[in-house]
Formats: structure tokens, sequence, C-alpha cells
């Protein structure tokens, strides 16, 4: 009898009661259970995180940064309940504390009291690192405080870049002010520039002036000197004449007493003797008038008289005889000389002559004196004037005096005062000579010190030009961001590496990424149970002595088939109930059929080699292969035996080529899976012949087994 109608015969044995029936049915459908429930019971545990109850304590009291409220802490509150991450309830700190250590919440987020204030800190000259407290009860779940980890990981990041916008847009605004504040600076260099430039000519103009000012200050020392003298003598003649106003006002005010009662009584006479010198000088004035009239006449008729009278004295006293008696009588008509008429006579001449000179004089001086006359007519007529003036003021002369006396007293307070003010101007031109002595040295030092600002003044025109230079250049090197560039930059440098995930072939959910794991686990778990329930080896073909192919065969195809019948069940299931997406669906089924046939060969072997001990070692296959498929995590995370075994497991090809048929990628791990597997299946089917040719015979261990299942 062929192997598949041995096969068929082994089928056909559970339909002859409805309880094998219903082990065929348990069966085809303990895969399924088994991996489909599993599947579904965490298919996607990450979407609906918000179904699990957190405490969320805000306690931060918000802060003030440059003017701008912060409240962290509502911010984060708002941004966790937007998220939806879990069910956040806002308790107390006291209330979060009992809820997480008695289990009503999994784990409790606290914002401090000063979370705001620490924060804000960043952009202030003390930055300080905010807090936020995380408090987990891993007796209570586990994974929740992983998932935990990761959700308040990514909280705590949001809110350090919201803290690190802060700080750098600080940063950024400064570069900005820095800019302006530069700007103006080289704009002051500039300005400072051209103001040293004139500085440094005025320094010369300094120089060339206070060089003017030393030779001014020794002629200022000089003519102090000079006049510190004349001040001595001013100084001396002010006493002098402060003495003499004093004397006089003392006689004034001592004549004054005397004189004051007769200027009183007598002011009528001398208001009447006033008036006629005034009516003298008219008359003097009126005969100085005939007098430059008479005079040449007068002259003329002088020197005829003296000329007459000197001929007359020729005649009679010089050239007459002398007479002979010397008592002559006197005759009037003798022709000789008369002794006694001579000498009256030469005195009559010699006046006459006088006469003659005089008259000549006044002639000669009324021509030669008309300027001395007319100027005499002048101070006649100013005397006329005057006596006129005292005439009209003769009766208040007295008062008069008063007047005088008054101004007199006063010019002697005056010129005492002077006096005084000279003696003050002598000493202090002595102050002043002695000054102007330090004035002049001092000049000269700042002359010295001059030349020297002017060197100076000269160097820091260099510099000021490299100040400025410096300063407009480094303008254009200090950045001045607008409001948009500036939120750009902050936004990129608060956050500056961005994780750019992007899976090449991403699984959508959690059990997606996990199906490659549990299908093949259910399909072990379903070729295991099968061969509890069909014999490895059938025992008619083994009563019957058939080939060991044969018999290998006929036992392994029911399973086989009730394996695809599984993978078909499975997989209809988790894609239409549950929601799996395959890449390759025909692949997978495909591949899935494979898997099925390669674990059922590999079974059967060990149950068909080592009978119920097979069983137990079904199992523990299943535990090696569970552990080292790198299904979970990497296998490169668990210890060195497991990674030592993983090349030399079916599962661990399994898993991996399951992962690009569903999730999608390349197929050269699913053609090595394969090629593995059908070795693995040839190999089992193999050892299966091989155990069944040795089933053939008989032994006191068949008969009487030491273990039996």
């Amino acid at each position: 009898m062929r192997s598949p109608k041995l096969a068929a015969l082994e089928l056909t044995r559970f339909g002859r009661g409805k309880l094998p029936r219903a082990a065929l049915v348990a069966i085809l459908l303990l895969p399924l259970l088994y991996g489909a429930l599993y599947l579904w019971s965490f298919w996607d545990p990450y979407g609906r995180l918000d179904r699990l109850p957190v405490a969320l304590v805000n306690d931060d009291k918000g802060a003030t940064a440059a003017g701008r409220k912060i409240t962290a802490g509502d911010e984060i509150t708002r941004g966790l309940r937007d998220s939806k991450v879990f069910a956040w309830h806002e308790v107390s700190a006291a209330e979060a504390r009992e809820g997480v250590e008695d289990g009503s919440y999994y784990l409790s987020l606290t914002m401090p009291a000063d979370l705001s204030e620490r924060i804000a800190s960043s952009s202030g000259d003390a930055p300080e690192t905010g807090a936020l407290q995380v408090r987990t009860n891993d007796a209570n779940n586990y994974i929740v405080g992983q998932i935990s980890r990761t959700v308040f990981s990514e909280v705590r990041t949001a809110a350090s870049t919201n803290a690190s916008r802060s700080f750098l847009d600080r940063i950024f605004i400064s570069f900005s002010d820095i800019h302006d504040a530069t700007a103006r600076a080289a704009k002051g260099a500039d300005e400072l520039k051209g103001g040293i430039g004139k500085a440094q000519k005025g320094s010369k103009d300094l120089v060339d002036g206070l060089r003017t000012a030393k030779e001014g200050s020794g002629d200022l020392a000089g003519g102090l000197k000079k006049l510190g003298t004349g001040a001595s003598d001013l100084d001396t003649g002010a006493q002098q004449v402060a003495a003499g106003t004093q004397s006089l006002a003392d006689k004034i005010n001592a004549m004054a007493g005397t004189v004051r009662p007769y200027l009183k009584d007598n002011g009528r006479t001398i208001g009447d003797s006033a008036r006629l010198v005034a009516d003298s000088a008219q008359s003097i004035r009126d005969n100085l008038g005939l007098l430059v009239k008479a005079a040449p006449s007068a002259a003329t008729e002088a020197r005829r008289a003296s000329d007459e009278l000197n001929s007359l004295y020729t005649e009679r006293c010089e050239n007459a005889p002398a007479a002979p008696d010397p008592d002559p009588a006197p005759s009037a008509a003798a022709g000789g000389t008369d002794a006694d008429a001579c000498p009256p006579l030469k005195r009559a001449r010699a006046a006459a002559a006088d006469v003659a000179a005089v008259a000549d004089d006044a002639n000669t001086l009324v021509k030669n004196s008309s300027g001395a006359l007319k100027e005499l007519d002048g101070r006649l007529a100013t005397l006329q004037k005057q006596a006129k003036a005292l005439a009209e003021h003769a009766p208040k002369l007295d008062e008069d005096l008063e007047t005088a006396v008054t101004k007199i007293n006063a010019l002697n307070s005056g010129a005492r005062k002077v006096a005084e003010g000279a003696g003050r101007l002598h000493t202090g031109l002595t102050d002043a000579k002695k000054g102007s002595a330090s004035l002049d040295s001092g000049v000269g030092k700042l002359g010295t010190g001059a030349n020297t600002l002017d060197g100076g003044l000269f160097k820091l025109t260099d510099g000021s030009t490299e100040l400025a230079e410096g300063l407009n250049e480094g303008v254009g090197k200090i950045p001045d961001y607008d409001k948009t560039d500036r939120d750009r930059r902050t936004e990129v440098m608060a956050d500056p590496v961005q994780l750019a995930s992007r899976s090449l072939h991403a699984a959508p959910n959690y059990g997606t990424g996990f199906a490659p794991y549990f299908i093949p686990l259910s399909l072990w778990v379903g070729a295991m149970v099968a061969y509890m329930l069909i014999q490895p080896l059938n025992r008619r073909a083994l009563a019957a002595g058939a080939s060991a192919w044969r018999i290998a065969l006929a036992g392994w195809l029911p399973v086989a088939a009730i394996g695809l019948l599984q993978v078909g069940a499975l997989i209809s299931v988790l894609h239409w109930a549950v929601g799996l997406e395959m890449a390759r669906a025909a692949g997978t089924v495909g591949f899935l059929a494979l898997v099925t046939c390669c674990f059922t060969a590999i079974v059967q072997w060990l149950n068909a080699r080592f009978g119920p001990a097979g069983r137990i070692l079904v199992l523990a296959l299943l535990m090696l292969q569970l552990t080292s498929a790198g299904g979970t995590y990497p296998v490169q995370t668990s210890p060195g035996f497991f990674g030592a075994i993983h090349p030399f497991l079916p599962m661990s090809y399994v898993v991996d080529a399951l992962r690009r048929l569903i999730s999608g990628g390349g197929l050269g791990p699913v053609w090595q899976a394969c090629a593995v597997l059908a070795a693995f299946t040839a190999g089992a089917l193999a050892l299966t012949a091989l155990s069944a040719r040795r089933k053939q015979v008989w032994t006191l261990d068949r008969l009487h087994p030491e273990l039996s299942l």
C-alpha cells in the first residue's frame, strides 16, 4: 500500500466518532488559538496607552523672564493632555504618591514649583536645570515603567527645547543688539577719528599758542614788575593826595566857619564889586580897541615930538656958544645957551625919547601882538562874564560855600578811598608779580606738555583710524537677525539634531512586528499536539513490513496536511479578523506551508526515534528555538550560548524570512530559509525512515517501555 493511502487511512480514523472529530478540529484550531489570540491580545498596545491611569501633579508657580510670563507646567500639561499618551489625572502630590503605591496609578509625573523659574534661568545670568519628577512602581507593571521612560524622555526633550529656544532667542537678540551697538560705535569711531584729527590740529595750534603765551607771560611778568613799581609810586602819591585833600578839607572846614558869616552879611557888596569888575573889564576891552586905532598915530606923534625935542636940545644945549659972563641975565631972545633950561630940556628930550620908544613899542606890540590882544580881550570877556555871574550869585555865596565844603569833604573821602585802593592795588600787583612768575613757569611746563600731547594725539589719530576700520569691518561680521530669521535659527539650534527616523519597511503596529515570531511558534505547537494524537509511524505499515521511506511518509503526510489547513486558518483570521497586512501575501502562505512541513517532519522524527521522551525533546527544542531565534530582542543581546546555537535551528531562519515577506525587503533571507527548511525536512524524514527501519524489529524495550505518555 502506498504512503498517501496509508496517510488517508490514518486520517479516516478520526471520522469514526464525535470525540475523534472534535480532536481533529482542536488540532486544526490550536495554532489559530495560540497564534491569533496571542497576537490579538497585544496587537497595538502603544495605541491604547490612553487607557492607563497616570497621576499628573502640576505644582509649577510660573516665572517671568525678559518681561514675558513663563508657565512651563501649564504648557507641558496641555501638551500631555493633547498627546493622549496616558489617561492623565491631575491630583495632588500626596494623592499621586499613594496612588502609585497602591496601584491606582501606574506612575506619576510631577512638575515642581520652581520648574518655570529654572527654565527661565537659562536665559539669565545663573542658568539652572529644571527637573521633571517621575515615580514608577515596577510591582504594578514593569513594561509600563519602560514605556514611561521613553514617553517622558520625549517630554523632557520638548521642555528642554523650549527652554533652549528662550535662551538662544536672547542670544540672537543680543547679536542684533551688539550689531547695532557696534554700528553706533563704528560711527562714533569715525566721528572720533575726525574729532581727534581736529584735536591734533588744535594741539598744534595750542603748541604755537603756548609758545606765544610763553613770550607773553614773560612780557606780563616784566610788565607786572614795572606796574608794581608804578603801583608803589601810585600808592605813595595817593597817600600824599589823600593827606593833601585831608589838609585842604580841614582848612576849608575851618575857614568856612569864618567866611560863611561874612559872605552871608556882605553878599550885596560882593555883588556890587563884581558888577564893577564886569564894567571895568568892559571899559578895558573898549580902550583896547582905541589903543589899536590910536597906537600908530601916537607912535608917529611921539617920534616927531621926540625928534623936535632932540633937535631943540642939540641946538640950544650942544651947538650953542658958551656964555662969557658967568652970571649973565637970562634972556629969552638971546641966541646963547640957556643953562637953566638945558637940564630940564635934556630930561624932556630923554622922556620924549622914552615916550617915542614906548609908543613905537606899543605900536609894534599892537601890530605883532594882535593875537595876544585878542586873547587878552577874550580873558577880559571871561572875567566880565564871571564877574556878572558872581554878581548874580553873590547873594547866595554862603549857600554855594556850603555846597563847596560838602564837595571838598566828598573829594577828601574819595581821595582816601583811592589811597586805600592804591594800597590794595600795590599789594595785589605784588602778588600778581609772584603769580606771573609762576604763570611763566607753568606756561613753560604746559608748552612741554602740549608738545607731548601733540605727539600722543598723532599716535591716537593712527589708533582711532585702526579702531574705526576695525569696528566698521566688525559690523559686517556680527550677525543682525530679523524676527523670522531669528525664529528659524532658534528652532534649529534649540533642536540641532533631529532623528530623521525613516524605516525602509515599517511595521504599522506592535502585532505586525511580532507576527514573524508567533506564527512559527503556533505552527510548531500545532505539529507537537498533532503528533500527540497521530502516530509518528503507521503501525499497519510497520506490521506489514513496508519500506522505511513509505512508513515515514505515511506518518508525516497526514500531519503535514493538517499543518497546511492550520496555515490557511491562521493566516485568514490574522489578515481579515485581526488586521495583519502582508507585503507578499502569497509568498507568506507558500513559505508557511514549507515551514509546517519542516516542523512536522522534525517533530515526527523526535517522536518516532525517542518515543514518549521525544515529546519532551520537542518541547525542549521549542524552548531553545524561541530563546535563540531573535524574535523579540536581537540575538546579539542574549548570552553567548543562544548566539552559538542560533544558526543551527530552523526557527532562526523562519523568523528572518517572515519579516521580509510580511514587512517587505530583499528576498535573500527568504531563499536561504527555504533551502535550510528543505534540508531540515529531508534530513528529518531520512532520520524518521531510519527510525522506522529500527522499529520493524521488536525488542523487549518496545514491549515494556520504561516511560509511557
